[in-house]
């Protein structure tokens, strides 16, 4: 089984997929890394050899931040924009769009699928009020 910064990759999947289960990895960068490492892409992950797990292992690990390194970069810039009081930041800690979507409409995912109009819990119009 493939292990690459602490993350099992998934066994019956190609490598240029495989990779992209790690946070900070997608698909171009993916596809850079296997070139890189000459590694074919269409590879399934159960395939690969040792020594191949490896150099996509040191490529990984050395260029590139992953997983949680990345993770703790993306907390502390959000964290330094609240600590500066900087909109974005103000933003952040209030759980709201922070570029310049509308919130009257259209940020549901964001404020967590909160239903506050009035038609959202009214009854059929064929029951007796």
């Amino acid at each position: 089984m493939a292990r690459i910064a602490g993350v099992n990759l998934p066994k019956n999947k190609r490598v240029e997929v495989a990779l992209t289960y790690l946070y900070g990895i997608g698909l171009p960068l993916s596809q850079k890394v296997l070139t890189l490492t000459s590694i074919d892409p269409n590879i399934r992950t159960d395939d690969l050899t040792e020594e191949q797990v490896n150099r996509l292992r040191e490529e990984i690990e050395k260029n590139h931040r992953v997983e949680g390194d990345l993770r703790r970069e993306v907390l502390m810039n959000v964290k330094r924009l609240k600590e500066i009081g900087s909109y974005r930041g103000d933003r952040h800690s209030r759980h709201l769009p922070l570029r310049g979507q509308r919130t009257r409409t259209n940020s549901r995912t964001v404020r967590g699928n909160v239903r506050k109009t009035m038609g959202s819990g009214r009854k059929p119009t064929s029951q007796k009020t």
